[in-house]
């Protein structure tokens, strides 16, 4: 039997002739980790500054569809034009929305800047993983993703602090603003490390039409949920128009990809119950994840009193605990099987979401962070596995399209999910923002996680056994 040479660390470390790329690849990944927790700490002020309390869900799902359905597109650009121009496009977009965002006046203006700004933060991650994929062999990556998953770890600490302290101590602007050297740093970094080798190219072509009607089918569905009850009532014409044209675009975004030689969201692979199954897995953790991000700092600063920065903590517990657990699930799921190692993720997430619902009085800073950080070591033992695998039951050939679907699934989950989430919130809320309230809609957002959970362990019993004996590196970007 062969084994993998020896890697050290001073072959893909920072010292290595590839090190200043890789800190590039490192800075790159903090863009999109940091962005991923900052603003949750800081709902509140910016709701305090700018209004529009029903309307900031939006924040999260704007940014979060945005980056979505321009994941694939990017992708294919990155084989047609190169990886260097399309990662520079990304993070000049990513600078430009962000910076707008920390100007904008009303609400109304920075939900259409975080727009902007999730079209840009869609070309990080995937052309992030292509580069490592090119620059390392599957040894090496192995060693890469220790020190991109340390990215996350530390992400998920720095993030929620900052906008903490941004919050309570300067402006919420500063979560925005905080990007700009960050984006500077990695253009320099880009620039003079990574020469990008000439070679032959293979043409696509880029389904826009699928990628058109998918954007406005999805976009009209996150307007029929967040406006529902609202901007008019449920069972009125605007609101029955809206879902109707929803599901009018969504079905021609079927229809297209179908047909289409080459889909931005390949239909039939979904036919193997792997893929499906791996793909249903990873759009919960999507509407878990995001539910608890969005909901539970507003829920601490406005029940228990808590300032922006306690609350971030708090939320960072949550995006601890999933680096941590990912980094040790090849453990299990070499021993035990992915499907095993994906239920015991998903009931630890679910069971540990129930607690949250009993939350109240002084007590519940400390025991949120508790819930939240049993809630991310669940999530971490689920996303890792399932990815890998849906990874290991393909080939080279079709390896970075389910990868891409994994995403594009969890993305989705997370954008669809905070919709429904601010739905039920501003239903409950009534157009009150008094503690009771904020309680009984945070308490309905933590019930909704906890359903979202129970799909999730669904999706995972129907997962087929998977042998795990030989498992492919994890994605080399995050910690999946």
């Amino acid at each position: 039997m062969s084994t993998s040479p020896a890697i050290s660390r001073r072959d893909v470390g920072f010292r290595s002739d590839r090190g200043p790329i890789l800190i590039a690849l490192m800075v790159v990944t903090g863009l999109i980790a940091i962005d991923s927790t900052i603003l949750a700490t800081a709902v509140a002020s910016v709701v305090n500054d700018l209004g529009g309390f029903s309307s900031f869900p939006w924040l999260f799902s704007v940014y979060l569809l945005a980056q979505a359905v321009s994941v694939p597109i990017y992708a294919k650009l990155a084989d047609t034009i190169g990886r260097r121009p399309v990662l520079l496009f990304g993070i000049a977009v990513f600078f430009i929305g962000s910076v707008l965002s920390g100007v904008a006046p009303t609400m109304s203006m920075l939900i259409l800047f975080r727009a902007l700004q999730g079209l840009g933060a869609g070309a990080l991650l995937p052309v992030s993983i292509t580069i490592a994929g090119d620059l390392y062999s599957t040894a090496e990556r192995a060693k890469v993703q220790g020190y991109l998953a340390s990215v996350w770890a530390i992400s998920s600490v720095v993030g929620p602090t900052l906008g903490g302290v941004f919050s309570q101590f300067v402006s919420w602007r500063w979560i925005f603003f905080v990007n700009v050297p960050l984006c500077v740093l990695a253009v320099v970094l880009l620039l003079r490390n990574y020469k990008e080798k000439a070679g032959v190219r293979t043409k696509h072509r880029i389904d826009f039409v699928g990628g058109v009607t998918l954007t406005v089918g999805l976009t009209a569905l996150l307007l029929a949920l967040l406006e529902g009850g609202e901007a008019w009532a449920w069972l009125s014409w605007q609101s029955i128009l809206v879902f109707a044209g929803a599901a009018l675009f969504l079905a021609g975004a079927v229809a297209v990809e179908l047909r289409a030689p080459e889909p931005i969201l390949p239909i039939r692979m979904f036919r193997r119950r792997l893929v499906l199954s791996t793909t249903l897995v990873s759009a919960g953790v999507g509407a878990i994840l995001i539910g608890l991000t969005s909901y539970v700092p507003n829920f601490l600063e406005r029940t228990a009193g808590a300032s922006p920065l306690v609350a971030g903590l708090a939320v960072a517990a949550l995006t601890l605990g999933w680096p941590l657990a990912a980094s040790n699930a090849g453990r299990l799921y070499l021993r035990f099987g992915f499907r095993p190692t994906v239920l015991i993720g998903t009931v630890l997430a679910a069971g540990s979401a129930l607690l949250l619902l009993s939350v109240t009085g002084a007590d519940s800073v400390l025991l949120t962070a508790g819930a939240c950080l049993l809630i991310g070591l669940g999530l971490g033992l689920t996303a890792t596995p399932a990815l890998i695998a849906a990874q290991s039951s393909v080939g080279y050939a079709e390896r970075g399209v389910v990868t891409g679907a994994n995403l594009f699934a969890r993305s989705i989950g997370s954008a669809v999910g905070v919709a429904i989430f601010g739905a039920v919130a501003n239903s409950v809320l009534a157009g009150r923002v008094t503690a009771p309230a904020t309680t009984s809609a945070s308490g309905a957002v933590f019930l909704g996680v906890v359903v979202a959970g129970v799909l999730t362990i669904g999706a995972a019993v129907f997962m087929p056994a998977v042998r795990a004996d030989v498992a492919p590196a994890p994605a080399a970007a995050e910690p999946a």
